[in-house]
């Protein structure tokens, strides 16, 4: 009997030894896995759903839905006994490999649909049970390896799942969709769910013998209905703040590619500082993070394209430190292990809630993006705070003092910030838009302690940052708000021209100077690729040459239009089409061709219903901010140009973009797709700005004919067009393989 009790002791001992390595391998496997599907999915959806950052906050949304469904069978299945618990959750994952290998459902977007509410709808029909149930293994595996005591504290080991999902993320971009194509993308990935079958099968060998059959117990007390609460506040924050982050950078501030990843990656790696073990950074960023929201979040509604890399900057060690404090306050407030699940799926209903602020709600109550400092005042609200200094706290503790500063100080400020808004008090000194933020500013760290008036504080710094001119804007109705953006109508100063912007992009000016209002304009000028080509249409292909356009914006173009002339407009986002027509706005269309037919939709699937060469002549020029979307770009999208295009038809591309070089993708396509190609590079000259409004732009004309190309080159500009090279080793891009790391200019310049 002695050998026997000690030969099952030395068995426990050495099952014990690899049940931390076991669990931490399961963990970090299931949360890389749940962070590839992300950007993997969003790839496949890309042809069908388009590029914009309200699709990938939608996206977002649908992944924090299903991770909250996972935490809550999370949280139900660990009220059964372990042996139960296993056989079903191993049984789930055997009823969602069914979806495998991972893809998407065979639908398109309804032109007659909101597109904010088929796309959550499409990617949960697409992938909705495989990221359920592998979104379960971090509060599951969690609440297993609880199961023997002697283990220890399970809550470290979800700080390894944030930095398995942070894996996921990053090897993504760099890894994956360059080496890879989707299809073998989703082999790995489906490698991936077996892998971590084996391990969940590993973990549920390593329950202790005596837990097997006996049903969880709670020893703790429940959480309260306000303890409850306060999590989900603590985990909504910074979930929205995330979105509302990734949207702000890439919209307002700079569209640099790949920038979405690093919100998100911040994002998860808040989680692994403030879960850890060693508690000196979590707290050591809360302590300065009331500093860094005044520093940071006191420019919410500073224009920061003027400097994008300080002020994006700014905005993610914001977004670091906001996640990192909230969530180390939810760790603080987390409850014994055998309450881990609630605890969990509340932290996920937060997730959810935040989300949903940003990516549903906030496009249709707010014109600009509002919920940005909202969430920035919220943080304020729930941070733990204490005034670093003991006099200032002195002074807080005489009751009838902070009665009266508490009322006073918010009023102050507020009024002292309407004079650092210069550009809504145009007539305030020079020096008053100096000193008053920076007054307001020291009456802010005086208040940090005091939570509703260091808020206000913060309110109104973000107020003389150019708060007071954003609403302003919105009571003018000069902006429109979609799904697919924030486009803001102005006016030069001195009344010279109207412009259309998306976040830091122009996407369309019209000159108001007497006799110059049909003047194409921008990117549009006579003597870009464009404006050559459609110059010359008549003698190209008659006088009822049929023209299509991908991308209307202020409808330029249209001015480009002669009696007999057919004219299709192809166009995503219903505001844009507002826009145009609206000639209180801009007189483009409603001037030049008021009855050109407009198609409603997402231009590849809209063209690909059009009839066979049906078309002489496409010009494409749809952007999402800078960004051209890249399924617009690959060997099948020009495919389904060819189709609508006459046999010896036209291509058009625009190129122009400020990050990437589109050169070699075109190049690419061409070859594989039997196209000729030319390129011209227009630079205005001073006097065509100044009158034209004018800006440089890269046009590329494109014909399966080489003989329309050189008809196009004798009729316009035979020394400005280039023949379009090649670039070795480049294949181009596909809607199965796609990457814009060999295009990044700092990379191929």
């Amino acid at each position: 009997m002695p050998d026997t009790a000690s030969a099952a002791t030395q068995e426990v001992g050495r099952r014990e030894r690899y049940a931390r390595p076991l669990f931490l391998a399961t963990i970090v496997t299931g949360s890389f896995l749940l962070f590839l599907t992300q950007p993997l999915v969003a790839r496949m959806a890309l042809p069908r759903v388009g590029g914009a950052p309200a699709v990938w906050n939608s996206a977002m949304l649908v992944y924090q839905a299903l991770l909250l469904g996972g935490y809550a069978y999370a949280h139900w299945v660990g009220r059964l006994r372990p042996r139960i618990q296993a056989g079903l959750h191993l049984g789930l994952f055997a009823v969602a490999a069914l979806w495998l290998p991972i893809g998407l459902i065979d639908a398109v977007p309804p032109g007659d649909r909101s597109t904010a509410f088929w796309v959550p709808w499409f990617l949960i029909a697409s992938i909705g049970p495989l990221f359920f149930i592998i979104s379960a293994q971090a509060p599951l595996m969690q609440r297993w390896y609880a199961l023997e005591s002697s283990r220890g504290e399970p809550y470290a080991l979800y700080a390894a799942s944030n930095l398995g999902s942070f894996a996921g993320l990053i090897c993504y971009p760099l890894v994956v969709e360059p080496l890879l194509t989707l299809e073998q993308q989703s082999e790995l990935w489906t490698g991936g769910y077996a892998l971590l079958v084996a391990l969940v099968v590993g973990c549920a060998l390593t329950t202790p013998a005596h837990t097997v059959e006996k049903k969880p117990e709670r020893f703790s007390p429940p959480a309260s209905r306000r303890r409850v609460l306060h999590w989900i506040l603590l985990a909504a924050v910074p979930s929205g703040l995330m979105l509302s982050t990734t949207t702000h950078l890439t919209t307002d501030i700079v569209a640099i590619p790949l920038l979405w990843v690093l919100p998100l990656g911040l994002y998860l790696l808040s989680f692994v500082v403030a879960f850890a073990s060693r508690r000196g950074p979590t707290e050591f960023i809360a302590q300065i993070a009331p500093l860094i929201i005044l520093i940071a979040g006191g420019l919410a509604f500073a224009d920061g394209s003027q400097r994008p890399i300080f002020s994006a900057t700014l905005g993610l060690s914001l977004l670091f430190a906001i996640a990192v404090t909230l969530h180390g306050e939810m760790y603080r407030l987390r409850p014994e292990p055998d309450r881990l699940t609630g605890f969990y799926l509340s932290m996920s209903i937060g997730g959810v809630l935040g989300g949903a602020m940003v990516a549903i709600l906030a496009p249709l109550v707010f014109d600009w993006a509002y919920e940005h400092p909202l969430l920035i005042i919220a943080a304020a609200f729930l941070l733990p705070q204490a005034n670093f200094l003991r006099f200032i706290e002195r002074i807080w503790e005489d009751r009838k003092l902070r009665r009266i500063l508490t009322l006073s100080i918010p009023t102050i400020v507020f009024l002292v910030s309407l004079a650092g808004d210069r550009k809504f008090w145009p007539e305030v000194p020079y020096w008053a838009t100096i000193a008053a933020p920076a007054f307001i500013g020291i009456v802010a760290v005086f208040s940090i302690g005091q939570r509703a008036v260091y808020a206000a504080c913060l309110a109104a710094l973000m107020m003389s940052y150019g708060g007071w001119s954003t609403l302003k804007l919105s009571f003018q109705d000069v902006r429109t708000r979609s799904y697919f953006g924030v486009y803001t109508v102005s006016t030069r100063p001195g009344g010279s021209a109207r412009v259309l912007t998306h976040g830091t992009t122009v996407h369309g000016v019209q000159s108001l100077r007497p006799g110059t209002q049909t003047l194409p304009t921008s990117y549009y000028t006579s003597k870009s690729g464009v404006g050559l080509a459609l110059t010359n249409a008549q003698p190209l292909y008659g006088a009822a040459a049929r023209i299509g356009v991908i991308g209307l914006g202020t409808g330029t173009l249209a001015c480009y239009r002669v009696p007999g002339q057919s004219w299709t407009f192809f166009e995503i986002d219903p505001a844009i089409v507002r826009i145009a027509r609206d000639a209180s706005r801009f007189t483009f269309l409603s001037g030049c061709a008021p009855d050109a037919r407009i198609v409603l939709g997402d231009a590849r699937l809209t063209l690909a219903r059009q009839p066979v060469s049906s078309l002489d002549m496409l010009a494409v020029d749809a952007f999402s901010s800078d960004a051209v979307p890249m399924h617009l770009l690959t060997r099948e999208a020009l495919g389904v140009y060819a189709r609508a295009l006459q046999p010896k038809g036209l291509l058009l591309m625009h190129i122009s973009n400020r990050y990437l070089d589109l050169k070699p993708v075109l190049a690419a396509g061409a070859r594989a797709g039997g196209w000729h190609t030319r390129m011209l590079r227009y630079s205005p000259q001073i006097e065509e700005k100044l009158i034209e409004e004018a800006h440089p732009s890269v046009w590329v004309a494109m014909s399966r004919d080489p003989a329309t190309l050189d008809r196009l080159v004798a009729l316009t500009d035979p020394n400005g067009w280039e023949t379009l090279q090649e670039r070795p080793g480049f294949d181009g891009w596909s809607d199965d393989y796609s990457s814009i790391i060999p295009l990044l200019k700092g990379l191929t310049d």
